[in-house]
């Protein structure tokens, strides 16, 4: 049995903002960053971790921070989380300078070395 609820458009458009509040970006501030996984991609090596401060030279601090040396399919990396070859750092910084792209890590972060 299929069921409806109705409501106003005010409530649905704060349902949708909650919704997807993940996928908004503050681009005037990088403080929105903190707290969150990302997997960072630069043109020499990939990295994931949680970013624990933003410094005011465009560096952040990442903490249970991971060098990953073989994504594997990226597709499913990104998607379950599925990880070939991983080298575990712990505190790490990363310059935004020397990113190509980044997203979210939308899995544990890696705790074990593979």
């Amino acid at each position: 049995m299929k069921r409806q609820i109705e409501v106003s458009e005010e409530t649905y458009e704060k349902i949708k903002e909650q919704l997807l509040e993940e996928e908004r970006v503050d681009i005037n501030s990088l403080d929105y960053f903190i707290g969150k996984n990302f997997f960072f991609r630069t043109v020499t090596y990939h990295l994931i971790g949680k970013v624990k401060k933003v410094l005011p030279i465009g560096v952040l601090e990442l903490y249970d921070a991971s060098w990953v040396a073989d994504s594997g399919r990226f597709t499913q990396a990104i998607k379950d989380g599925d990880l070939e070859e991983v080298e575990i750092l712990g505190q790490w910084f990363i310059n935004l300078n020397s990113c190509t792209d980044f997203g979210y890590w939308r899995h544990e972060l890696p705790k074990i070395q593979k």
